[in-house]
């Protein structure tokens, strides 16, 4: 009897895209970024993606001892991997971006794959109302900004994440993130089977069209043949559209509350759980079965969750 293929689902708890005034739903204090990653972990999200942000007023913070403030109960309550951000926010130096990896060692990190534009603007034409200036500030100046990753930033991060034993979860915005991962292998920069997360629908990079999540998975698997997982991410209205395609073709899936505010049209989902169990539904209506965290950790090669820093 043919055996069941397992999938990761990752939720992205919080990120630094989205701000206080665009969802009440959206977890900014230590506690609310806690207790909806616990809640996702028991939906059946296998990893986490962590941000961390300023509980006075929602802003993104790389502050290690915000992140201490909820990492330990994640950890205590849960088995499910730790993925923390050296994204961060895009206005951040990459130095600033670094430093929880570079605290905690955790397991997996995620990683940026080229610098691109990061245009998040056009959302000022749905929002009007914004409550802390820092809100407005944060959109419109995305319309002259680049989310830097060089060579060498990757290159510097991924080396001490190496010596740490950390991972990295491979952000590819556009098709030519997949051409420099590839080089970053060939020069033993990123090592093993590479965990690829697709990002789709981010203005400035590669679009959410179903031909666009066919050709990224086409050139990946020239480039890496057999040798990678492969995740997707659809950005706002497309995410479980674009996670029920990528399933299909043999991908892995995230979402959470960074990635969409929606749990369908015109209704904002009110928890992380509500994505992981909407998402989950779709795979198992495909006959497809959710990794555990054993599971995902054995597919992607990580130190496991006793070597971490926290």
């Amino acid at each position: 009897m043919a055996t069941k293929r397992k999938v990761i689902i990752t939720c992205a708890v919080t990120g630094a895209i989205h701000t206080p005034s665009m969802s009440r739903y959206l977890p900014v204090t230590p506690e609310e970024i806690a207790e909806a990653g616990i809640a996702a972990a028991e939906a059946g999200a296998s990893v986490l993606h962590l941000h961390a942000r300023d509980p006075k007023d929602g802003r993104p913070t790389q502050d290690p001892a915000m992140f201490e403030r909820f990492l330990p109960r994640i950890k205590s309550s849960c088995d499910a991997v730790i993925n923390l951000t050296t994204g961060g926010s895009p206005h951040m130096t990459v130095e600033e971006r670094m430093r929880p990896a570079m605290e905690f060692k955790p397991e997996l990190a995620s990683m940026n794959m080229g610098s691109i534009n990061f245009g998040l603007f056009p959302m000022l034409d749905r929002y009007n109302e914004l409550t802390h200036q820092w809100e407005r500030d944060h959109l419109a100046n995305s319309r002259d900004l680049v989310f830097k990753n060089t060579f060498a930033d990757i290159e510097k991060a991924m080396t001490l994440g190496d010596a740490n034993g950390t991972r990295f979860e491979c952000e590819c915005y556009d098709i030519g993130h997949l051409y420099s991962l590839r080089n970053l292998l060939d020069r033993g920069v990123a090592k093993g089977r590479v965990f690829v997360q697709s990002v789709f629908g981010i203005l400035g990079g590669i679009g959410p069209h179903p031909e666009d999540v066919m050709h990224m998975r086409r050139t990946a698997d020239r480039l890496f043949g057999d040798d990678y997982e492969w995740s997707v991410l659809g950005a706002g209205s497309s995410q479980m559209r674009i996670a029920a395609q990528a399933a299909a073709m043999g991908g892995h899936v995230r979402v959470g509350l960074e990635d969409s505010l929606w749990l369908g049209p015109g209704k904002l989902a009110e928890t992380n759980a509500s994505q992981v169990t909407k998402v989950r539904e779709i795979l198992e209506g495909l006959s497809l079965e959710v990794a555990t965290p054993h599971e995902a950790r054995q597919m992607l090669g990580l130190k496991g969750g006793d070597q971490v820093g926290f």
